[in-house]
């Protein structure tokens, strides 16, 4: 039935993605979701007091898309949900574009809301994915977790 494959669901890429077109995308895995949980973070202009001028998003390429793998997997089997996409992007990323995104499916929302929380923190957490910020200062490496 899903057009989906596991290489559309986890993606760690340089381009944009659009948010709608991966909600529709996951609709298609199944009749019986009833609920989607999204989750959109975008690079911002202050960080502690710092204008920042750009973003830059580095990794480690064949263990992040692992971990993601694994978050996605963890995420459908502990909550219970349908599916789970999880899209970073990487390299230089300005003021107000979009840098991540979950999108949690289920039969209800509580589960994907629970789902994508978790993903998203579980992800900071474990991804071998790093910030660096360009400020007035100069360029600073930002840890995972804020």
């Amino acid at each position: 039935m899903s057009t989906l494959t596991l290489e559309s669901k986890i993606r760690i890429q340089k381009e944009d993605f659009v948010v709608t077109d991966e909600i529709e995308a996951i609709k298609t895995v199944s009749k019986n979701i009833g609920g989607i949980t999204t989750f959109l973070g975008t690079g911002r202009e202050l960080n502690k007091g710092e204008n920042i001028s750009e973003l830059n998003f580095e990794h480690y390429p064949e263990m992040a898309e692992k971990k993601l793998t694994e978050i996605r997997e963890q995420a459908i089997k502990d909550y219970k949900i349908i599916d789970m996409i999880i899209i970073h992007r990487i390299g230089k990323i300005d003021i107000g574009e979009n840098i991540v995104l979950i999108v949690a499916a289920g039969e209800h929302r509580k589960e994907t809301f629970v789902a994508c929380e978790w993903a998203i923190a579980e992800l900071k957490r474990v991804a071998p994915i790093w910030k660096r910020e360009t400020t007035s200062d100069g360029e600073v490496w930002v840890s995972q977790t804020p």
